[in-house]
């Protein structure tokens, strides 16, 4: 793994090619080394688009300025490429920058949150959650312990408190469980066949009447 021999975490766009072999859904994208080419993947993905800095230096992009979303056609992707760039060399002046993640903006759907870290006397740990104000307020998350299997898995969607939204709560539509559980099933393979991971956040999941959509991945090693 090139990020491990840079004694460094795994870029966006290195973390969601690493789940896109494991079998996990993420979003088409492109890494752009400038404008131009930001604007011609753009164009490539379909519009509305999202631009996001990839940097080795930047772990919360947001906060550096380094996020821009619902970008509507190719002025606007110009426009917040060179306003995301001076954002970012004002916040962040060291910086390395690898480049822009250049992605279609997703459909709405429910927002869930996966994650994984290893407990000094247990290993690792996978956790799951609905995303927002229900894991940031409520800690409305579960927890297992690797290895997992399917049943396990869906024990973890079923048990938090949350659960009913995933059922179509109030008008809304049921969630794909079966997406869902196989996602945390092949996150918790994917932990096993690499040792070296420490930490994984996919926030949001965004989970779907049918399918799952990883939006952001953040890896840790």
């Amino acid at each position: 793994m090139r990020a491990q021999a840079e004694k460094r975490n795994l870029l966006e766009t290195e973390a969601k090619e690493l789940f896109g072999d494991h079998g996990l859904p993420v979003q088409p994208f492109s890494l752009a080394k400038s404008e131009a080419e930001a604007v011609e993947a753009a164009r490539r993905h379909g519009f509305p688009a999202v631009l996001k800095v990839v940097s080795p230096d930047i772990l919360h992009k947001t906060d550096a300025g380094g996020v821009k979303v619902r970008l509507a056609d190719a002025a606007a992707v110009s426009a917040a490429y060179r306003e995301m760039m001076a954002n970012v060399g004002r916040r962040a002046p060291a910086a390395r920058i690898e480049g822009v993640l250049v992605a279609p903006y997703a459909p709405e759907g429910l927002e869930c949150i996966v994650g994984m870290t290893r407990d000094p006397q247990f290993g690792p740990a996978l956790m799951f959650g609905l995303g927002g104000v229900y894991v940031e307020l409520l800690k409305d998350v579960s927890f297992r312990v690797l290895p997992i299997d399917k049943s396990d898995a869906e024990e973890m969607v079923r048990e938090i408190k949350g659960f009913p939204l995933l059922q179509g709560l109030r008008g809304s539509g049921l969630r794909d469980l079966a997406a869902l559980v196989d996602f945390l099933v092949k996150t918790a393979k994917l932990v096993e066949a690499n040792p070296e991971i420490r930490e994984i956040d996919v926030n949001p999941l965004m989970v779907y009447e049918k399918g799952v959509l990883a939006l952001d991945a953040r890896v840790i090693i």
